[in-house]
């Protein structure tokens, strides 16, 4: 039987360059979506995926790409307007008949959070639900442990610090950006049993940040210590490191939400063994994955580069979140909560011994006892 052609958006980011690599692995055609031509694009071409350029706000564009293809992961943009990115994804979807749609979004997604990407999330979550005659998977992961944990990996291999803007005690279980990948994957290729619900990859065990450096410290064969990093100083190392000023304005939000627990909040799941089969990754199995990268050797100049880099963070552009959202009009939540002030969130986002579903309206329904499909038509 001929394999579907599977749509993959956001093909150059981290989890979608993963879901398009595990596709190929297994043989099933690609078409990747992508802003532009470029060596991150060669690399997925590389694969034997097809490539289409296109913008994610252009309906022509995505309705273009998505002739002749019935499934497709939705990989929202870290944009001010990515909800528009949303809806024009949808209308697109609902126009071309595709029957399955995988998204990724996230844990803390809520209507009422202080972050503008957290409202957007829940607020796509909700549209895609509403689409007719299209089967929805919902991947909603925390923090990952590739980003921000292991994004710091370079001053922890070459420096001995484990530098975070979180509270050494803060506990959360991060997944690896493959095992994000894999349950996506899952879905895509079996639509049929993954339909209707939401899976919460997370890693097999709560870590604090001590616990982390500890790995990272066996890992290394050296010691590593967490360093509580300012916010300010966290946000001109990450744009050093090329993150946008949109992606950042919300950290100081996750960064609060990881040292009150949400991240914690019934966790570690068993979504990555439900959906695929496979035991999740360890903290361990991925920080030795990043240990042996070539940057992060102790040779003379990776140190020399890292010391250099770490000791010039202070004299970096850095980043006012307030003034940066006054500059776009970003709208803000009239009545902000937090997710665990708010009972709609612990709601939505009660523990089930399977993973939960997402109704029509939103509201979240207790999985059937003998694991049948939940239809989203």
């Amino acid at each position: 039987m001929t394999k579907p052609t599977i749509l993959v958006t956001g093909a150059t980011g981290k989890t979608g360059s993963a879901v398009v690599a595990q596709l190929r692995e297994r043989q099933w055609p690609v078409r990747a979506i992508v802003r532009s031509r470029d060596a991150r694009s060669e690399r997925i071409e590389r694969l034997g995926a097809d490539i289409a350029v296109a913008d994610m706000f252009d309906y022509d564009a995505l309705r273009a790409a998505m002739a002749g293809i019935s499934r497709a992961y939705f990989c929202p943009p870290f944009h001010p307007h990515m909800l528009q990115s949303a809806v024009t994804f949808a209308l697109a979807a609902r126009d071309a008949k595709i029957e399955s749609i995988v998204g990724l979004t996230q844990w803390l997604a809520s209507p009422s959070h202080p972050s503008l990407s957290t409202r957007q999330h829940w607020l796509a979550d909700r549209l895609f639900a509403l689409l007719p005659d299209i089967g929805l998977t919902i991947v909603n992961p925390g923090l990952f442990a590739d980003s921000p944990y292991l994004a710091l990996m370079r001053y922890a291999a070459l420096l001995g610090v484990f530098p975070m803007p979180a509270q050494r005690t803060s506990r959360n279980a991060p997944p690896s950006t493959d095992d994000i990948a894999r349950v996506s994957v899952a879905a895509l290729i079996d639509p049929a049993t993954h339909a209707g619900k939401t899976y919460r990859p997370t890693g097999p065990e709560l870590l604090s940040l001590e616990d982390m450096a500890g790995i990272v410290s066996d890992v290394l064969g050296r010691r590593v210590r967490h360093v509580l990093l300012p916010l300010w100083m966290f946000f001109k190392a990450a744009r050093m490191d090329g993150y946008d000023p949109f992606s950042l304005i919300a950290f100081g939000d996750y960064m609060h939400e990881l040292n009150v627990g949400t991240f914690a909040f019934n966790a570690p799941t068993s979504d990555v063994l439900a959906a695929t089969g496979n035991e999740p990754e360890s903290f361990e199995t991925i920080a030795r994955r990043y240990a042996a990268l070539p940057q992060m050797q102790r040779t003379f100049s990776n140190v020399a580069r890292a010391l250099a880099d770490f000791m010039s963070v202070p004299f970096r552009p850095g980043l006012d979140p307030e003034r940066y959202a006054a500059q776009l009009s970003l709208p803000m939540a009239p009545m902000p909560l937090y997710d665990l002030e708010s009972e709609r969130w612990k709601l939505e986002h009660a523990r089930h011994d399977a993973p939960p579903e997402i109704a029509r309206d939103g509201a979240r329904v207790q999985p059937t006892s003998s694991r049948e499909p939940v239809s989203c038509s």
